[in-house]
């Protein structure tokens, strides 16, 4: 619990710019194991602190996942 914990905090500080798509797609998948790990936790305990924690890696995936897709074409 606590190490999940720990890796969020890790992925909330990581800076985003100068990222290769490769290093985005990697940080993607990283927040989704972070978010999917502490949702078994808040399952069970119910915790605000865990949903808070979740929100803002979740937030921050989505922005990662927003370069990622890039523009629209019309």
């Amino acid at each position: 619990m606590e190490t999940l914990l720990v890796e969020a905090q890790e992925f909330e500080d990581m800076k985003m710019s100068h990222m290769s798509t490769s290093d985005r797609v990697e940080a993607s998948r990283k927040a989704k194991t972070i978010i999917l790990g502490l949702n078994e936790f808040y399952k069970k305990t119910k915790d605000s602190n865990i949903m808070d924690v979740m929100k803002r890696v979740t937030e921050k995936k989505k922005k990662i996942e927003k370069r990622l897709n890039g523009r629209p074409t019309v």
